[in-house]
């Protein structure tokens, strides 16, 4: 079938929403699917075969690193040029709003997924008045869908709660090869502690926006000269950032691609992450992958990637005492050994095989219930998925 995806985010960009696509689009190519991806034009025209649509992007004056695309007309010029058998809008929010509208207005089966966790966003952008009517605005975008997904069992059960419906979770992958143990290196681990090899090295990868709650580390820094922590990323608070942990045994690398990003997991002696605003927080799995425990904030999201004792630890959010106790667990060397190889052991059941069949699975089966209710009553009704 011909397949398009509406994106508002797409390469060259780097972030877990289009590490999920990048791995849905090979598969869905390699079985003989026609994929077009609409998203903001960065200039990217194909992808293992598929075709990228740019629409026009601008900045946000509170976002500027970033460039995005508004809801407009050129969505539906690409639609009907295209005629796809089944629209996927991800993370509807700006162009995915067009997706949405014209999907629907032109009578396509629609699925949409929900990948940021917007509402939980306003908290950190001095917002929170308007959090009701934001959730307002995503429960009418995903009531048009005829199929809604999201990436965890956390957010899945808020979002039943908030009344969105028909909601499923498209499951979570890594690229088992590509994070691996093997990729240890002693320059990048220099490198990454800033010529203190010696000392325990945390390692955070990720977008440096306020959500991400990285701000928190500092106390912990300031209270253990023997912990240096690298921060691998970049985004619109860095150079706050950059002041705000001045004096700390911290490194910023700004991104990092390929084998250096592989050798950056693999470096550390854990990977902390103390955001609990993530959907999913596919890193999680990379540096599980990477032979990696993990030092999470408790979340949902989180508590079901990272089994505390077993695959890394867990800590309380915005506790410097419960962070430290962490830590301290890890300076066990035979704990530390147990939690890596649980760690990779776990990340090996989650190769992206399973969601990208299941994606795949997803549109057959809303393509073959829409396709069947517009025999029987053309302008009735929203299609209901069986799991």
């Amino acid at each position: 079938m011909k397949i398009a995806i509406i994106t508002e985010t797409f390469l060259p960009s780097t972030d877990g929403v289009v590490t999920r696509l990048k791995e849905a689009i090979k598969h869905l190519q390699k079985e003989n699917n026609e994929v077009i991806v609409i998203a903001p034009d960065l200039g990217v025209k194909e992808y293992e075969g598929a075709i990228v649509e740019g629409v026009k992007t601008t900045r946000m004056p509170f976002y500027k690193s970033k460039e995005f695309s508004m809801p407009q007309k050129k969505v539906k010029d690409l639609l009907v040029k295209h005629e796809p058998d089944l629209v996927h809008v991800v993370n509807p929010a700006l162009v995915g709003v067009s997706g949405v509208y014209y999907a629907s207005k032109l009578g396509y089966p629609l699925i949409a997924s929900y990948h940021t966790h917007v509402p939980k966003y306003l908290d950190y952008y001095r917002l929170y008045p308007f959090k009701p009517a934001v959730w307002w605005y995503f429960k009418k975008l995903h009531s048009y869908a005829d199929l809604n997904l999201c990436t965890s069992k956390a957010i899945q059960k808020e979002l039943i709660e908030k009344k969105i419906p028909n909601v499923h979770v498209w499951d979570r992958g890594v690229a088992i090869d590509k994070y691996h143990p093997s990729y240890y290196n002693q320059k990048m681990r220099e490198r990454l502690s800033g010529g203190k090899p010696d000392n325990k090295l945390l390692v955070f990868v990720g977008r440096l926006a306020p959500e991400k709650e990285i701000h928190k580390l500092k106390p912990m820094l300031e209270r253990r000269n023997d912990i240096s922590l690298a921060i691998v990323g970049d985004g619109p608070v860095r150079h706050q950032l950059e002041k705000t942990f001045e004096g700390t045994n911290t490194t910023f690398t700004g991104f990092l691609y390929g084998e250096e990003l592989s050798q950056a997991f693999a470096s550390g002696d854990a990977f902390i992450f103390p955001s609990v605003t993530e959907t999913l927080g596919l890193v999680i799995l990379e540096a599980m992958a990477s032979g990696l425990p993990v030092i999470a904030a408790k979340s949902g999201p989180t508590m079901e990637q990272v089994e505390d004792g077993r695959t890394g630890l867990l800590f309380e959010n915005e506790d410097t005492d419960s962070l430290i106790r962490a830590i301290e667990k890890i300076e066990d060397p035979e704990l530390h050994e147990q939690l890596s190889v649980n760690a990779r052991n776990e990340a090996e059941k989650f190769s992206w095989q399973k969601p990208s069949e299941q994606i795949l699975d997803f549109y057959y089966q809303t393509l073959k219930v829409f396709q069947k209710n517009q025999v029987k009553a053309p302008k009735e009704g929203k299609v209901k998925v069986t799991e």
